[in-house]
């Protein structure tokens, strides 16, 4: 029951899905989907566990740790303040490298210059495929779905990727986007779907199975689609960091080139590589150095892919450069880490967030680029959090989750009472907190509702506490006690000790 629940929960349309992201549903209801699901629960458990551990130890090591930080965080402020600026540079220096620049204001523009490279290069006979490396950007902007509308096949070539598109899933982590199956079912989904006989669920066997099954696309693919982690403003270099190998397949092999990276992205100088290449492997896969980083600048003669075309997409990033809380947002460096120490997101994992960008940098990203009110998924994720920090301990760029949380809750709140009508104008909270705060900013309602309250509580004070409130105040003492209105309130004694008029 618990499955096929989950299975209905991923089908549904994240907060990025176009004219159906309204039908979002929100993280409460299928935060609970996952939470009755056991084995999801499991298996979230024991990888993060493991993951957490050996990021503390990796970051451990180094002793100018929260010097990189710090540097990390000053880099990605300097990029935000003048991106326009590093936006044109980095234009003219692709260019000058024998690339091609294109502007894609949202997912539309974006979808539709991909697929006008990919039908030009690959042609209407034989296979109509792309091969893409793992790329959050053109998840965010349905790109698999768009090119398979205009008869081309994206397949994925990550590993944890292949899984997911195999099973037909989204994914549930940034960086581990299979996170949610164990071995056993990776074993069945592979046996199923790439018609392989009996197969066991080790490691090996099931990397060599992938292994095989992806390198006659490599080989014959005539486009390669990526993301980027970084492009250098200065020299136009293109930086994508990955574990398996595949990305390097993907960017040299195809005649053709094609990243899609969000206008974030961007570093000032080859020089801020020193930073994020300590800072990213350690908080992502606990890993000294990265295995394979693939750095390539325009095309070469006799080397790599004869076309490369960047596509800088903006998609909402613009408005949330214009916040200047919210902007924060975008110096993410996609490495996981707050996922990997969020008690929320420990327990039920990323698809109940609907969104390609899960944890607690997706509850701020995603409000943000979808936009507040464009459905109730994306309303949601500012409250899915337990605000407890532990997300901005462990960011390498040092955003301040919480603080953005706050901040967004704030602007969810202000949105309905603009634009939800009446029906959000007399809902019982909104009309709550409109009483409390006219009764706070007066001194002499305050007191009458300090007498009121203390008069009213009679039946629900026992022993010094409240331990439970009826009806719709039930949640406020479901976790907790409250306490009781004081017979003497501050006020008071402050008249009765000084005798003058209050302050």
């Amino acid at each position: 029951m618990a499955r096929n629940e989950r299975d209905a929960a991923t089908a549904a349309p994240d907060a990025f899905s176009g004219g159906n992201k309204r039908d979002t549903p929100p993280f409460e209801v299928t935060a609970k989907v996952a939470l009755a699901d056991n084995q999801l629960r499991r298996n979230l458990g024991k990888a993060t566990q493991a993951i957490r551990d050996k990021r503390e130890a990796a970051a451990g090591e180094m002793p100018d740790w929260e010097e990189l930080r710090e540097a990390g965080s000053a880099i990605k402020t300097r990029v935000m303040r003048h991106l326009d600026e590093y936006l044109v540079q980095l234009e003219d220096s692709v260019r000058r490298a024998g690339g091609t620049v294109h502007w894609a204001r949202d997912a539309e523009e974006a979808n539709g210059i991909v697929a006008g490279i990919a039908r030009e290069n690959i042609g209407e006979e034989g296979t109509r495929e792309v091969v893409k490396v793992k790329s959050i950007a053109t998840d965010e902007i349905k790109l698999n779905e768009h090119l398979e509308k205009e008869g081309i096949h994206a397949a994925e070539t990550d590993l944890a990727e292949l899984i997911i598109q195999l099973a037909g899933e989204g994914s549930s982590h940034i960086l581990v986007p299979a996170i949610h199956k164990n071995r056993a079912e990776i074993r069945e989904l592979f046996m199923r779907e790439l018609g392989l006989g009996d197969l066991s669920d080790e490691p090996e066997v099931l990397a060599e199975a992938a292994r095989i099954y992806l390198r006659r696309k490599f080989l014959s693919a005539k486009v390669g689609v990526s993301g980027a982690n970084f492009a250098v403003a200065e020299t136009g270099t293109v930086c994508v960091v990955e574990s398996e190998g595949n990305g390097r397949m993907c960017t040299t092999l195809p005649d053709t080139l094609v990243t899609v990276m969000g206008i974030e992205k961007i570093i000032p100088e080859w020089r801020d590589f020193e930073v994020f290449m300590q800072t990213l492997p350690r908080s992502s896969t606990a890993e000294r150095m990265n295995p394979y980083t693939s750095f390539w600048t325009g095309v070469s003669e006799d080397d790599g892919p004869r076309e490369f075309h960047l596509v800088l997409l903006d998609n909402g990033r613009t408005e949330v450069l214009a916040d200047e809380i919210g902007r924060q947002s975008l110096n993410c460096i996609r490495c996981s880490a707050c996922l990997n120490s969020c008690p929320v997101y420990d327990r039920v994992g990323g698809h109940a967030y609907n969104s390609v960008y899960p944890g607690p940098i997706g509850a701020i990203l995603t409000p943000q680029l979808a936009g507040i009110g464009s459905s109730p998924g994306a309303d949601s994720l500012p409250y899915a959090s337990s605000l407890c920090g532990a997300c901005y301990e462990v960011c390498p760029v040092k955003i301040n989750i919480p603080e953005v949380l706050i901040h967004l809750r704030g602007k969810v709140v202000r949105n309905k009472q603009d634009n939800g009508g009446a029906k959000a104008k007399l809902d019982p909270e909104n009309v709550a907190m409109q009483t409390l705060a006219k009764t706070f900013s007066d001194p002499r309602l305050y007191e009458a509702s300090q007498r009121a309250a203390l008069v009213g509580q009679w039946p629900l004070a026992r022993s010094g506490a409240i331990h439970s409130l009826p009806g719709r105040l039930a949640g406020w003492t479901s976790a907790r006690d409250l306490a009781p209105v004081p017979e003497q309130s501050f006020r008071r004694w402050w008249r009765e000790e000084r005798g003058g008029a209050e302050r």
